[in-house]
């Protein structure tokens, strides 16, 4: 059995510690890249939920506030505009809300931009939805 020497020791100790420190600074990084994602995934989220939220509320006013607006007029006109607000209302109160990992979302979104742009043209209104940083509005 060779017994090692005392400096063969100490040259191992040095080259194997760029491997050791290269281990732990992964490692290390790692955990910081792990909880900065977190904490950035959580902020981002939050945001695009408050975004879609907004615009939804938005859809939801707009669509109550219009029917009230035409409950008094029984024409066949006003009445097909009501049964079109009555399936917006109804596609929105159906949108789940609580659920982010709904596997549909984006694509249920995008059929209640779709049927609150026919109601608009139903309506005769412009319709442009946009989400600033102060508020969020409708023009007409």
């Amino acid at each position: 059995m060779a017994v090692a020497s005392p400096s063969s020791d100490l040259f191992d100790e040095i080259v194997m510690a760029e491997e050791r420190f290269h281990g732990e600074g992964y490692q290390e990084g790692y955990a910081e890249g792990s909880h900065v994602g977190v904490v950035e995934g959580r902020r981002y989220g939050s945001l695009h939920g408050a975004k879609i939220g907004s615009e939804i509320g938005c859809y939801l006013g707009f669509a109550l506030t219009w029917q009230c607006l035409l409950q008094k007029c029984t024409d066949e006109k006003n009445s097909k505009k009501i049964r079109t607000l009555d399936s917006l209302i109804g596609m929105i109160q159906k949108f789940p809300y609580e659920d982010p990992t709904y596997d549909k979302l984006q694509e249920d979104l995008e059929k209640i931009r779709g049927k609150f742009k026919q109601v608009c043209s139903m309506l005769n209104i412009q319709s442009d939805f946009r989400i600033g940083t102060e508020r969020s509005s409708l023009t007409f």
